[in-house]
């Protein structure tokens, strides 16, 4: 690339109003602020944060993503679980475009249905099909059930599940002007046509009719350890190959494989699911600290992506934060489903591949040096080299930051997740268990949907 070109590229993002907002309605206001209680809150409706994804023709446009829909923690009478603060609210795609003067403007909203037509929900999945026994609740704090008119019972009036329900975490536009959408639950990997109406799903769960992407007469499902995912730690990013055959998507965290001991570990799987052939890879990832997330993708060609991996720390309260966009390269790595059994390796129908009867969670957790015992078995994960330090380039105040958007010049445009401006309260308030979301220990900068553009070094 000329000089020229680098510096007027450099030029148009020193121009860039950094942080630009982007638009947002008043979703609702009937809750008290816990933070300052003669306040109410106001839950925006905003909240595309969760993923983006570039236009495919419109250098100027990008599609950002909503998650479930405002929510907080909540422990009632049927146990832990999630308050749902606008109970019908449905996740959408939005299309937003980039003015010259660094104003963002909303051009669409496309609302995600189920394969009849019929708007989905961010509610909770059955069990079969990846719920995780979360209880969903309504406003009022009472378990929402399956007839809402009588009161809740576990045998007569059970809790309420949403088998469409989805929680959103990773985009891919296709040039087809369809879109793949990867959730946190199930995880699922849905296939929205331009209208937002479902059309094919790929998941973990043979006996789900809704996989439908076939080959050879055969669904194309995810391995089976995929649904021993951590709850609320799915497959946060997701995004497709230039060529348009294959997805590509990377669980948030490791997951709870066999157990919850997998949680300590710093590996995190990475998978690609070719449309056409129905071939499956597995790549392992490996976090630089095992309390990071993964949290956003996109394909340069059909081996090197960018990669965003970050802490969930505000900047402005911790000032050990870290936001990191790597170049990962998968051509050296082992796709972990070819390797064949032998004395200590052997792949197990339920928990994958396993190294001396553990699984790779599992002997991660226990040991980090224990990569190195990968290695000697010649199981090599991604390589990985660090092309943007956020924290060090941008003024970025954010928690997290999830969608990633790469520009026809080569820049990457990050969005934060505002959560809808709300989160759960770290106060004591009978009224209240929720308040505005904000960036600083004092409670006075709220947080926002925001994008930023950066030049990654490679």
């Amino acid at each position: 690339m000329a000089n020229e070109d680098i510096n007027n590229k450099m030029t148009a993002i020193n121009e860039f109003v950094q942080g630009s907002p982007l638009p947002y309605s008043e979703l609702d206001a009937s809750h008290i602020n816990a933070a300052y209680p003669e306040q109410k809150l106001e839950i925006r409706g905003g909240g595309y944060g969760s993923d983006a994804a570039a236009h495919p023709t419109n250098a100027k446009q990008f599609y950002a993503l909503t998650d479930r829909g405002p929510n907080a923690d909540f422990d009632g009478i049927a146990g832990k679980g999630k308050q749902f603060l606008v109970p019908n609210y449905t996740p959408s795609i939005g299309l937003f475009e980039l003015q010259a003067d660094s104003k963002i403007i909303k051009v669409k909203e496309i609302i995600l249905k189920d394969s009849n037509g019929n708007p989905i929900s961010g509610l909770p999945n059955p069990k079969a099909f990846g719920g995780t026994n979360e209880v969903p609740y309504d406003v009022n704090g009472q378990p929402m059930t399956v007839n809402p008119q009588l009161p809740f019972d576990a045998v007569s009036n059970p809790i309420k599940t949403d088998i469409n329900g989805l929680d959103p975490e990773g985009l891919a536009a296709l040039q087809d002007g369809s879109f793949w959408v990867s959730d946190e639950y199930g995880p699922h990997l849905v296939h929205y046509d331009a209208n937002g109406v479902e059309i094919a799903r790929i998941n973990a769960f043979a006996n789900d009719e809704r996989n439908n992407v076939m080959v050879d007469a055969k669904p194309i499902l995810l391995p089976t350890e995929f649904s021993k995912r951590r709850a609320n730690r799915g497959m946060e990013a997701l995004t497709i190959t230039p060529d348009q055959t294959t997805l590509v998507g990377i669980m948030e965290s490791s997951m709870d494989n066999p157990d919850k001991s997998g949680r300590l570990s710093s590996l995190v799987r990475m998978v690609t699911i070719n449309l056409v052939s129905g071939q499956i890879a597995q790549y392992l990832y490996r976090l630089d600290n095992a309390a990071h997330v993964t949290s956003g993708i996109v394909a340069l060609n059909d081996h090197e992506f960018y990669l965003i991996e970050h802490d969930r720390k505000f900047p402005l309260q911790d000032k050990s934060a870290q936001k990191l966009i790597y170049k990962i390269n998968i051509a050296q790595a082992t796709d972990i489903a070819t390797i064949a059994n032998d004395k200590s390796v052997k792949q197990n129908d339920r928990l994958g591949l396993t190294v001396n009867g553990q699984t790779l969670e599992q002997l991660i957790a226990e040991d980090e040096e224990n990569w190195q015992t990968l290695e000697n078995l010649n199981i090599t994960p991604v390589k990985k080299t660090l092309v943007v330090d956020v924290l060090a380039s941008l003024d970025y105040p954010h928690d997290k930051l999830e969608g990633l958007w790469l520009r026809q010049d080569g820049s990457l445009g990050l969005l934060n997740d505002d959560d809808f401006a709300m989160t759960d309260t770290d106060i004591i308030n009978p009224k209240s268990s929720v308040e505005q979301k904000y960036l600083d220990k004092e409670k006075t900068i709220e947080d926002a949907n925001r994008l930023y553009i950066v030049m990654p070094t490679e």
